[in-house]
């Protein structure tokens, strides 16, 4: 019983030890590409490292006082190909559906690339990606200067 008692009392107060030796000062060293790269992200309001207020209701802008700017965003191409009447088709087909929601044809040698609507987050582009996926063809996310209403 006594020999119980001591082994118990062993373990107690080395547990008790080993809690105090973890008692100290934490360092945390950075890396100075960190800090750039925070300042980068939050230029192009790629995860912002600023803190925002954020409304899950949906935004009401007048567009009477408020000016249209290029912000870095997204879009979703939905055509690349090299015959133009055939671009213009897939974009005038899709102006019609869509009446709301632009769509830009762009020339990069030697291809004419039709891209649609004016994202500013990814996850919103990656959404509207996967309602296009059944319709189209090759439907991909791209990061690039859209407009948008300030």
């Amino acid at each position: 019983m006594i020999k119980k008692g001591f082994i118990v009392s062993c373990l107690f107060f080395l547990s008790i030890t080993l809690v105090k030796a973890q008692e100290g000062k934490v360092e945390v060293v950075k890396d100075s590409l960190i800090s750039l790269l925070q300042e980068y992200r939050a230029y192009y309001a790629i995860n912002p490292t600023t803190s925002k207020v954020v409304s899950l209701e949906p935004k009401t802008i007048d567009k009477s006082r408020a000016s249209r700017v290029k912000v870095r965003g997204f879009r979703v191409q939905i055509f690349s190909g090299s015959n133009r009447n055939e671009a213009t088709n897939v974009q005038n087909s899709f102006i019609r559906q869509n009446p709301d929601v632009g769509a830009y044809l762009d020339y990069v040698e030697p291809n004419y690339r039709v891209k649609v609507g004016d994202f500013t987050s990814r996850s919103q582009a990656t959404d509207y990606m996967r309602q296009l996926r059944g319709t189209y063809r090759n439907v991909f996310v791209f990061v690039e200067d859209v407009w948008t209403w300030q």
